[in-house]
């Protein structure tokens, strides 16, 4: 007779033969019978966090930054509503997330009983898709197909929710039968008519402009490099996304910076002028395309993304092409490069015009910040830690705010999955626990969380986690006292009401460090930036960097609410068009 194995036995082994190397969990009665069992499984680390959010946010950092899915396990109840906000976190910004949690038994649920909540009816919005488990024969099954919907196609979070019974119940296993590996290429809906229609808007295009995003980091590493080949050969400037950074190198010269909100004037004006805009990997959010019936009026559209569903939600393209986008960016190299069609010298002399106009775009140096000597201008702290890491392979998060718009402008990214931070919720607390699960992926690299100090006091408690397992992450506080991003609004929005976004009382950052058990560093003059920065990038274990910068500072360029693309704010002094009406309030 065939050995029989637990419910909690067969989540181990379906987590072995999918090559799982760490879980981010909290225990709990629900699930203490797959903590039993960890034990017997030393393949498989467990990261203690602090909070099932961070749990969430530390499996994002690791997915992110490994192209592996990261995994989470929750208790019921309390467990499973923590971890929502993470689970929405990673559904908007496309993260392979596997979470599993436990649930009360089987006879009992419906009841009220303990720490009993509807886990798939509360994240059936927030997820891609999940199972309640309620046969031990159907878990192997599930957890499985969990796997592979969470990582075909577009990527995103899925969850199984396993009751206690079905945790103690046993039944035979078998693993899952081979199949042929889905990346994403039965996704494959385009044709040769598609990429020849693609070359033929290519070839007659004279003010044409590339927009990428996060769908080209989630097609692996190797679609980067056809990304970078593609813009080679065809010469057009490209911009980028808040989650695209680091698809194409952020210091080439035909990268003309992240459009947007708060993009380049350049990168702006570019998409706003063009005759053709060629959409890779990238939802229309609405913080790039503004005031939707003015953005980009005069442009053919070509949109290239995975999920049928993302094409013409918001946007109305003339070109959609539906596909893993390194398989369709390399297929169009291999079409021009095989037939020349056009696109060899002559194609870039006929945008050379573009590229001057875009070269004159550039003169107005629009990240440009006038510097002090007595107070550190949160740009230029950024700008420090850049030129002080950049011979390191830095892997950079963010929570959310200006200082995540600072980092984004002025620290440049050249590789992919270097960049990780939170673009379609918008989760504060998300950079300090998604920095944890970076390090634990890349235990040798340098892992630095450019932080606000509103934002990583919601999630601040992961330190300890830090501590605990010497994950020697760097926490670089740009600390205004403000709720930066809130205040900002207030002033240029709400006639500087600045209600309730001053913080009255923050903690002495570096005497939290040291209760923490880690090093704390402070700075609050330009002049000992580069020594102390210096510091926390030499010191071995984990540091918390209180940088006190200038807390009137504002983060610009930016687009006002219900204005299009050119028409930017470029700095405080810029007065003629600091104009937002009323109806834009109610858009930002």
């Amino acid at each position: 007779m065939s050995k029989l194995f637990s419910g909690a036995e067969i989540v181990f082994k379906c987590l072995e033969d999918q090559g799982v190397e760490y879980i981010f969990g909290y225990p709990g009665g629900a699930v203490l019978p797959i903590y039993d069992e960890l034990k017997n499984h030393s393949s498989i680390k467990h990261i203690l966090v602090r909070h099932e959010q961070g749990a969430g946010h530390a499996a994002e950092g690791y997915a992110r930054s490994s192209g592996k899915p990261g995994v989470v396990l929750v208790t019921s109840g309390p467990g499973a509503t923590n971890v929502v906000t993470a689970l929405t976190d990673a559904y908007m910004d496309s993260v392979p997330l596997v979470c599993i949690s436990g649930q009360v038994p089987t006879h009992l649920i419906g009841t009220d009983a303990f720490q009993e909540c509807d886990t798939t009816g509360i994240t059936r919005p927030c997820t891609k898709h999940n199972w309640l488990v309620k046969d031990i024969k159907d878990l192997s099954k599930i957890l499985h197909e969990a796997f592979k919907v969470a990582t075909t196609g577009r990527p995103g979070p899925v969850l199984v929710d396993i009751p206690k019974d079905i945790q103690f119940a046993k039944i035979n296993y078998s693993k899952p039968k081979k199949e042929k590996k889905l990346n994403g290429k039965t996704q494959n809906k385009f044709s040769q008519n598609d990429i020849d229609e693609l070359i033929h808007l290519i070839s007659k295009s004279k003010k044409p402009v590339i927009y990428t995003g996060g769908g080209v980091i989630n097609s692996g590493p190797e679609a980067s490099e056809t990304l970078k080949e593609f813009v080679r050969l065809i010469g057009f400037p490209i911009t980028s996304t808040l989650q695209g950074l680091g698809a194409f190198p952020g210091d080439d010269n035909q990268f003309i910076g992240m459009l947007g909100m708060h993009g380049t004037y350049e990168a702006n004006n570019a998409m706003h002028d063009c005759d053709l805009l060629i959409n890779i990997g990238a939802r229309f959010d609405d913080r790039i395309t503004g005031k939707i019936d003015e953005f980009s009026p005069k442009s053919k559209k070509v949109h290239i993304d995975i999920d049928p569903s993302s094409i013409n939600k918001i946007i109305k393209v003339n070109l959609a092409i539906v596909g893993d986008v390194n398989e369709v960016i390399r297929a169009t190299i291999k079409k021009i490069s095989k037939k020349q069609n056009g696109l060899n010298d002559s194609n870039k002399q006929q945008i050379s015009k573009w590229w001057e106009q875009i070269q004159k775009w550039r003169e107005k140096n629009s990240l440009g910040f006038v510097n002090s000597d007595t107070d550190i201008k949160p740009q230029y702290a950024v700008q420090r830690l850049y030129e002080l890491t950049k011979n390191q392979d830095t892997f950079i998060t963010t929570e959310v705010g200006q200082h995540q718009m600072w980092a984004a402008q002025h620290y440049k990214f050249n590789k992919p999955n270097r960049w990780m931070t939170s673009g379609g919720l918008g989760t504060m607390g998300y950079g300090l626990p998604a920095a944890v699960g970076v390090q634990i992926a890349h235990p040798d690299k340098l892992v630095i969380d450019i932080a606000g100090e509103a934002s990583v006091l919601m999630t601040m408690q992961e330190m300890s986690t830090a501590v605990q397992y010497n994950l020697p992450i760097k926490i670089f506080i740009l600390n205004n006292q403000y709720m930066g991003m809130v205040r900002q609004w207030q002033e240029l929005l709400h006639e500087k009401n600045y209600s309730e976004s001053y913080s009255e009382a923050l903690p002495d950052f570096v005497k939290l460090a040291e209760a923490y058990g880690c090093k704390g560093i402070i700075a609050t003059n330009p002049n000992e930036l580069d020594s102390k920065i210096k510091e926390m990038i030499e010191h071995k274990g984990p540091v918390i960097f209180d940088c006190h910068v200038d807390p009137n500072e504002n983060c610009f360029p930016m687009i006002p609410s219900g204005k299009p693309h050119n028409q930017m704010i470029l700095g405080p002094n810029d007065k003629e068009e600091n104009k937002i009406t009323g109806k834009g309030k109610a858009l930002v």
